[in-house]
């Protein structure tokens, strides 16, 4: 049995796909605040030749913004791609509360896998964290895109 993706996974995914077009590598996120989405973001680094401009960090920024709050611990993160670790250092350090991401990153990732982030000792803020939601359609997005590049 399948269940539908929760609106903002799906919202990621959406500008995960949009990136794609622009040839940046499709990794959207979303942040909500009590079932509002107050922030939205897709990789950015090829557009800004910033390599901090991963999806995670430009919607923390904007929500931060939006918000006027260096902190989000009332806010969820939903991200197509596991974190790497300057956004989960990121994520820690902005106090958010719930972390949903997609697909699987065993090369680059934080989370599940290389330095598993959020387990380390000398990490003060450990959000929820729920991996796999909607991380078929993650995978197949990057597959895709990395596949045409080849």
């Amino acid at each position: 049995m399948s269940f539908p993706l929760p609106h903002a996974m799906r919202l990621a995914l959406d500008i995960a796909a949009e990136a794609s077009s622009r040839g940046e590598v499709p990794v959207g996120a979303v942040i909500v605040r009590e079932g509002e989405v107050v922030a939205t973001a897709a990789n950015a680094m090829r557009a800004g030749n910033d390599p901090t401009a991963h999806a995670e960090m430009q919607a923390i920024r904007s929500a931060s913004r939006h918000l006027a709050a260096q902190r989000l611990d009332d806010c969820d993160l939903y991200v197509t791609l596991e974190p790497c670790a300057m956004c989960a250092g990121a994520i820690s350090h902005a106090r958010i509360r719930r972390l949903y991401y997609g697909a699987d990153d065993p090369k680059g990732g934080a989370i599940t896998y290389g330095p598993r982030f959020f387990s380390q000792p000398t990490c003060h803020h450990r959000p929820e964290t729920y991996a796999g939601i909607g991380g078929a359609e993650s995978a197949m997005l990057l597959q895709h895109f990395f596949r045409e590049r080849r």
